[in-house]
């Protein structure tokens, strides 16, 4: 167990970005940031789209395929396509609802943290400089 928290450890320790007063990482080494942020943004999407997919599928009693429909619609909000029926379909549908629209927005905040990051160092930068 020890050596899978080092693990995820280490792999979110790889995410830590420049201090403010460090230069600009050279383009191979953003370049490989820009993969490891897609990919851990990758990895949520995947996570979240699981989820949704399982439990549409045993508590709304939906297909496989309608399930994994809703819940890529629901996560990127565009919406229901299913009429959920029972009670506990509509409360897994409302708090999955709410849990993407939340996901959707951290995981978009991940994918682009370090284009905004790079863009903000080079502007303190160049404020520094004059």
């Amino acid at each position: 167990m020890k050596k899978g928290k080092k693990r995820i450890a280490k792999a979110i320790g790889s995410l830590k970005l420049e201090h403010k007063t460090d230069k600009v990482v050279p383009v191979k080494k953003f370049a490989l940031r820009l993969v490891k942020f897609a990919s851990f943004a990758l990895i949520l999407i995947l996570i979240s789209v699981a989820i949704g997919t399982f439990g549409y599928h045993y508590i709304a009693k939906l297909s496989w395929l309608d399930s994994f429909h809703m819940a890529c619609m629901i996560l990127t909000g565009m919406g229901p396509t299913n009429i959920m029926e029972t009670n506990g379909a509509k409360l897994f549908s409302s708090f999955y609802a709410l849990y993407s629209g939340i996901a959707f927005l951290s995981i978009t905040a991940v994918f682009f943290a370090p284009v905004i990051h790079r863009v903000l160092h080079i502007l303190h930068l160049e404020s520094d400089e004059e």
